[in-house]
């Protein structure tokens, strides 16, 4: 087993079990596709700064051989627009809009400090509890409980990569991001995971500075309604304060009775 989440393949890269997501062993968490999409987008155009990004999942991703295009949508001289495409055979499974800034120096007043949660150093160890397979996505990652009550509102989690992203590749502060990023429904999870899923079809990441280190922060609370619709509504951290902040839409479904 590659340490990992996906192994290059000429200009294609294979899943690992990495990849693996808590509702079928056979699909991908969200957080590693979506990066793999910002890996393309930034070897595309490395002199920009990718500032928003949001992630369609079309359907389930297969812990399989995968493909990214990426496209032109506007080509400005401080912003552009990126359209990244993730495929599955000729199948399309995830579509993102990538903004990328040009950054310049600029003075600016100084931010204003947010609401300060535990440092990584000092948080409690903690695992994902509704992940059914041994292995995948959560033994990828080192979890970290900063604040709060897991499955009681909102949580704080800090969250570190245990492989990099592309075998023999080292992550960039970016791709950091959003491999955790895609765990903000499942950090503030308050459903009973034993009889209900809440299974998010998108992912918007806007960031204001780059992430420092490699501990990314997950503040997050997250909201449902009796339509079965939902919000995680994520404020995204460095271990010197908040970088940005993150939304998943989710849908709320009861599980299937047992035969």
């Amino acid at each position: 087993m590659t340490d990992a989440f996906y192994i290059p393949d000429g200009d294609r890269y294979v899943a690992t079990e990495h990849t693996r997501g808590p509702w079928s062993p056979k699909h991908q968490h969200g957080g590693p596709p979506a990066a793999l999409i910002a890996h393309a987008v930034e070897a595309l155009a490395p002199e920009l700064t990718i500032a928003r990004m949001t992630v369609d999942f079309l359907r389930p991703v297969p812990i399989d051989r995968l493909a990214v295009r990426v496209e032109t949508l506007r080509a400005g001289a401080k912003v552009q627009r990126l359209i990244g495409t993730l495929l599955h055979g000729d199948a399309v499974v995830a579509h993102a809009v990538v903004t990328l800034v040009r950054a310049t120096a600029v003075d600016v007043p100084a931010p204003v400090i947010a609401a300060i949660i535990a440092p990584p150093e000092i948080a409690r160890p903690f695992r994902f509890p509704f992940f059914r397979e041994p292995l995948g996505y959560h033994t990828a990652m080192e979890s970290r409980l900063a604040l709060g009550h897991f499955g009681r509102g909102r949580v704080a989690i800090w969250m570190r990569q245990r492989m990099p992203l592309i075998a023999g590749t080292a992550p960039s502060p970016i791709e950091r991001v959003l491999v955790a990023a895609d765990s903000g429904s499942g950090v503030s999870a308050g459903i009973e995971q034993a009889s209900h899923t809440a299974i998010n079809f998108d992912l918007t990441v806007a960031l204001h500075r780059p992430l420092h280190g490699e501990w990314v922060g997950l503040d997050s609370i997250s909201t449902y309604e009796p339509t079965g619709l939902g919000l995680a509504d994520t404020r995204v951290l460095d271990v010197r304060g908040t970088i940005g902040r993150a939304l998943q839409g989710l849908v709320i479904e009861r599980r299937p009775a047992a035969p």
